[in-house]
């Protein structure tokens, strides 16, 4: 293990001011205690990380002695440290550097089989506003005919969807048969993003990339 330095003094006036100091204390030791219980140190980064992708990722790993902690970036670089002198473990201040935006830490023992578990990890899902779309999305009459009329017609109609009501059934106005919902290339606004969502398709993909790796015996790697 590398050189222990709980005995440090932790200051805590520049972390956020919604915890208390007693949480944030316990937090810090809280990261302390993974990193002397686990061999390997990965660094991950997201975006819009759901609830269900997060609970695939713990599930992996939940019996490989491993475990998972997200946010409080700047609580999480006061427990690794910054410096050399005030580093928890030796080389630590390197990982440091790498907690930002939304990122995640990973404690583990199981170090064979995470870089291979995350590079082939990939997730469909949908898109969020500000996404070129890969492809272009086609609505059809077909595809209207399964929501239901009274609740969904004048939603459709504020989402920019050129609908009407006809014999019962939500159709496309004009007698279309076809809209074009998307084009390829295309940045998504939120309003589609949301008729995307209705209609279940799915132009994203999910991934987690590994971005730092720090061993129990000071080693540190970037895997960028």
């Amino acid at each position: 293990m590398p050189r222990s330095k709980r005995s440090q003094l932790v200051h805590l006036t520049q972390t956020t001011k919604r915890s208390t100091r007693d949480h944030k204390s316990a937090y810090i030791q809280q990261v302390r205690d993974a990193i002397d219980a686990h061999d390997q140190l990965y660094v991950f980064t997201y975006e819009n990380m759901r609830s269900t992708m997060l609970k695939d990722i713990r599930m992996h790993f939940r019996d490989k002695e491993s475990r998972i902690l997200l946010g409080k970036n700047k609580l999480l670089q006061i427990a690794l440290g910054k410096t050399p002198e005030d580093e928890y473990g030796d080389n630590l201040r390197h990982v440091s550097k790498w907690i930002k935006g939304s990122v995640g830490l990973l404690f583990t023992t199981a170090s064979n089989d995470v870089e291979s578990y995350f590079q082939n990890y990939s997730k469909p899902d949908f898109a969020r506003a500000g996404f070129t779309a890969p492809r272009d999305v086609i609505v059809t009459n077909e595809m209207l005919f399964n929501h239901p009329t009274s609740m969904l017609e004048q939603q459709f109609k504020k989402l920019g969807l050129p609908v009407e009501i006809d014999n019962g059934k939500i159709v496309l106005m004009n007698d279309k048969k076809q809209y074009r919902l998307c084009k390829a290339g295309e940045e998504l606004s939120p309003e589609k993003c949301k008729l995307l969502t209705h209609f279940g398709v799915q132009l994203s993909d999910f991934k987690v990339r590994l971005v730092c790796r720090w061993s129990s015996d000071g080693g540190f790697e970037s895997l960028e």
